[in-house]
């Protein structure tokens, strides 16, 4: 299978679960949203394309500051439970389409944003149309997540490898990295050539699961959904033995989320460029 063809398969996962994705998925730090706003100098009303919203997990926040919004979701499942979250939200509208298919509309947006979802677009695609559908002193936000671990935390995320590698063995079995050693989307942004990277934050918060809820989240994930099912079941049983195995019977998971804000090369260019070190994020959005 193709790079392009695997990436298209896996992230047409995702909608053959759409309730339990809304569910159990983490939602994202408040001050995300604050920062997005500043960084990207959206105007009061501003016109936001959302590439791959889900199930408005982000595009509730960003609807709450009001703000016109068109989310560009593959998932009709997908779709479907995001319309029905934001039916009080007039000024969003939540198409059922691939953004590489989709025609934008004649009139440029303020700014384009993606949680979580960049990565799943054809590379030929993600920048160019950003750019083109963008007003000249628009904003690119990108949002990435990854699982972390940090350095004096549990240890079960190391451990639970054993069941991983007892039962779906695989080159990228690995534990968690420390958040020091993920990156942002700065240099990705710089390849793509059509945008300038102007701020780059991170965001550490903690999640805590029982069992129950754990492997819930393990099957949103294309990765897992894409095992067969009775080795994928055996895994959940060994992972779930693990956790109801432990004390109080539930797992701490902590989150980095990285939010990278970058203006189409030409523009006038905001001043901050460094990252910073992480902010805590336990007040959700």
């Amino acid at each position: 299978m193709s790079d392009e063809s695997r990436r298209h398969d896996l992230r047409e996962t995702f909608g053959e679960v759409p309730e339990l994705y809304d569910r159990a998925r983490p939602v994202y730090p408040r001050a995300l949203f604050d920062d997005l706003v500043e960084l990207t100098g959206l105007p009061k009303g501003g016109r936001i394309l959302e590439i791959g919203p889900g199930t408005g997990q982000a595009t509730l926040p960003l609807a709450q500051r009001d703000f016109q919004i068109m989310g560009i979701e593959l998932g009709e499942g997908l779709a479907s439970v995001a319309r029905r979250k934001l039916q009080s939200y007039p000024k969003v509208q939540i198409v059922n389409e691939t953004f590489e298919a989709w025609t934008p509309l004649e009139e440029p947006f303020d700014a384009v944003v993606a949680f979580t979802a960049f990565h799943w677009i054809d590379p030929d695609v993600r920048f160019k149309k950003a750019a083109e559908i963008l007003r000249a002193e628009g904003a690119l936000a990108i949002v990435a997540t990854n699982h972390v671990r940090v350095a004096a935390g549990d240890q079960f995320w190391a451990r639970v490898q054993e069941d991983y590698d007892a039962i779906d063995p695989n080159d990228d079995n690995a534990p968690p990295p420390l958040p020091e050693d993920v990156t942002d989307s700065s240099d990705e942004i710089a390849a793509g050539g059509y945008f300038q990277n102007v701020a780059a934050r991170r965001y550490l918060w903690d999640v805590v699961y029982t069992a129950d809820e754990y492997i819930d989240v393990l099957d949103t994930y294309s990765g897992n959904r894409r095992i067969e099912p009775e080795r994928r079941q055996r895994l959940y049983g060994a992972i779930r033995q693990r956790i109801e195995a432990r004390p109080d019977r539930k797992v701490t998971k902590t989150y980095l989320a990285t939010l990278n804000v970058a203006q189409p090369k030409g523009s006038t260019t905001r001043s901050e460029s460094s990252s910073r070190s992480p902010r805590p994020g336990t007040n959700l959005a």
